[in-house]
């Protein structure tokens, strides 16, 4: 496996979601490539030339995979793909970014004792998407969260918040060798599934199961999953399970979409997520 350059991706990402956001903010008068260039005080051929290393694609062929047109296809593809994973079942293995995941819930002593007793090693890690926060026990990754800016007291706190009777020991090592395997877009030979230590309960554990089985590259709606848990009325319940997952892009609640295709509401930001579906898009063609 060659090695990867997190640290200039992460770099790379924050010009990309700056330059996300100032389409967005502008899209009525349709920038050109030399406006959006300018944002990241780099020129248009600069500006291009690192976009496609990153994404393979032009910056241009990259928002055509944000468009309303694009996701509304995409969401109608994926439900004949969701039937069939319903029809399979929820219990099976799903396919994650090459690499299989799996997990299991905490039992209700050990979520009763909310960590207690429990060592969890954390550290953060830079990666295609930004600075990150990666935590984990012996059992399996407990945690992986997004950080902005120079907030990682913050993010440090949410950890701790989430398991406030474990002892948290820094583990850049561990963590950097973690996040070597999470994000690295091609198969790792004799690589092992990933495993998940989740502590919530059955009906948020449920949920994420049904994102396991969202196809890469594909969209799914809350009702959708919804439907898929046997639960058509319990859209809050869902909405809050999938706002509050706990191991972000593993578990791909960046695949769910509102229904009229729009990419938004997202625990670690919107761009962020437009970041997430557009290079996976590029990936998949």
């Amino acid at each position: 496996m060659n090695p990867i350059d997190y640290s200039q991706q992460s770099d790379n990402y924050r010009r990309g979601e700056k330059a996300i956001r100032f389409i967005e903010d502008n899209f009525r008068s349709r920038p050109i490539l030399v406006q959006i260039a300018a944002q990241v005080y780099l020129s248009r051929f600069h500006f291009d030339r690192l976009f496609k290393r990153r994404a393979g694609i032009s910056p241009i062929q990259f928002l055509g995979y944000l468009t309303l047109d694009y996701t509304k296809r995409k969401l109608a593809e994926s439900k004949s793909l969701l039937d069939a994973a319903l029809a399979a079942g929820l219990s099976g293995p799903a396919r994650l970014h090459d690499l299989f995941v799996t997990f299991d819930a905490m039992t209700p002593g050990e979520f009763k004792r909310m960590g207690a007793g429990l060592e969890i090693r954390y550290g953060f890690s830079p990666s295609p998407f930004g600075d990150c926060l990666i935590a984990r026990t012996d059992r399996g990754i407990c945690h992986l969260g997004f950080v902005d800016g120079s907030s990682r007291a913050n993010a440090l706190a949410q950890l701790n918040g989430a398991w406030p009777g474990a002892v948290l020991v820094e583990s850049r090592t561990d963590i950097s060798l973690i996040a070597s395997r999470k994000f690295n877009p091609e198969p790792v030979d004799g690589s092992r599934p990933f495993h998940l230590q989740l502590k919530r309960t059955n009906f948020q554990v449920n949920v994420w199961r049904a994102l396991l089985t969202v196809p890469a590259g594909s969209f799914v709606t809350y009702q959708n999953i919804t439907g898929y848990i046997g639960r058509p009325r319990a859209f809050r319940a869902v909405a809050n399970a999938i706002a509050i997952n706990p191991v972000a892009y593993l578990i791909p609640c960046h695949r769910v979409i509102v229904k009229s295709g729009s990419i938004h509401r997202y625990r670690w930001g919107a761009v962020r997520k437009k970041a997430m579906v557009g290079w996976k898009a590029a990936g998949a063609r």
